[in-house]
């Protein structure tokens, strides 16, 4: 399967099954000296696994990660960082049925079409079981990023019809509340809004939206590997991700060019904007404000009311799908997107070190 790897300079590349012994990634382009433990990277990997509020798949798994390579006496040596996490709670027997026909919804259909073959327990490789391997990946981005001085924060803003004030923006919430949202009114709505989906046997999506703070100005290539469209790859390449915004995003479509432009102003001898309709990136190039996106996710496909489907004969049958599912894929989410972002930004600025004399002067002289 090719599509494994992520990165030009700080390289992933992410491995496993949702039902296998264990999912995994190898990191590569880690420098040298980074402080690096397991519970570094469990700290994040505990925000997205299963089992934690009733609005996630009851499947009980501790998902504790295993540093194989790559780091010695708590430092990274700057080879290869393997890290495996092993699945203690399969149930595929839950997912034997699925084998005979298509859920709507799911990746069963193309990927049969596209290998003539599939792994049906739980999705395989399909699975959101596989993003454990771009938290692990991401913490180690995320901690490097800091020591740079960048911060990267990703809540819900949404989730259904309800969306956040930020008013009441609480950035403590977001790891308090079992939506992810950082308004402790708006996540009560919005648990609420679960609550009757999940008594109709039906599901929810939402937004997630993540700001990076200091990310300085010059980082992206101004032609393909533009920061925003890298940006855009990343967060699409997550499952259930359907939409991708920078900044005002669609809003642009409908405004004026006079409403859109951010305008420049000195500010203690430095150059800024005023606004930031653009996300932080101009040209595909950070510009130094905040950068501003968002991930905008279907609802959980697995739902337990009746649904029409084909099977691999192609006679059209009613299914009900079993198994442990999430009602909502928001929160969990909410830690992939800031993985993700962190990766993306982290390669692109390590590609700006050689963008200009004076920074490899910085580095060798």
């Amino acid at each position: 399967m090719a599509g494994s790897i992520f990165g030009k300079h700080f390289t992933i590349q992410t491995f496993g099954e949702s039902h296998g012994e264990g999912i995994g990634v190898v990191v590569d382009g880690c420098p040298a000296g980074l402080s690096l433990t397991a519970d570094d990277i469990q700290t994040y990997l505990n925000r997205r696994k299963p089992g934690q509020t009733k609005f996630a798949t009851p499947r009980k798994e501790s998902d504790e990660v295993e540093i194989l390579s790559g780091v010695f006496e708590g430092k990274t040596t700057g080879t290869p960082i393997a890290l495996l996490v092993r699945n203690t709670s399969q149930r595929s027997g839950d997912y034997s049925e699925i084998a005979s026909y298509y859920r709507p919804g799911h990746a069963d259909f193309t990927l049969d079409e596209k290998y003539g073959f599939r792994d049906y327990r739980g999705g395989g490789r399909s699975s959101g079981r596989e993003t454990i391997g771009r938290v692990a990946a991401g913490a180690i981005a995320l901690k490097l990023l800091k020591e740079l001085g960048i911060e990267i924060c990703a809540y819900t803003r949404s989730i259904g019809p309800v969306s956040i004030e930020y008013s009441n923006f609480d950035k403590e919430m977001i790891l308090s509340t079992p939506t992810s949202m950082p308004d402790a009114d708006a996540s009560a709505k919005a648990e609420s809004y679960l609550e009757e989906c999940m008594k109709s046997h039906d599901s929810s999506g939402g937004v997630i939206e993540c700001i990076a703070s200091g990310v300085p100005s010059g980082i992206g290539e101004p032609v393909f590997d533009k920061l925003d469209a890298n940006l855009g790859k990343a967060i699409m390449s997550i499952g259930s991700v359907k939409a991708f915004e920078i900044g005002d995003g669609i809003a642009v479509a409908t405004m004026r060019g006079s409403e859109n432009n951010d305008a420049f102003v000195s500010e203690d001898g430095k150059i800024k904007k005023a606004t930031n309709h653009s996300g932080g990136i101009l040209g595909g190039i950070s510009d130094g404000s905040d950068i501003v996106l968002r991930a905008y996710i279907k609802p959980t496909p697995s739902i337990f009311k009746p649904q029409n489907t084909v099977n691999k004969s192609g006679d059209e049958i009613t299914i009900e799908i079993k198994g442990r599912h999430d009602p909502v894929i928001v929160p969990r989410a909410v830690v992939v997107v800031e993985a993700m972002t962190a990766l993306t930004i982290l390669d692109l600025m390590m590609e700006n070190a050689t963008s200009k004399l004076s920074n490899l002067k910085k580095i060798y002289e």
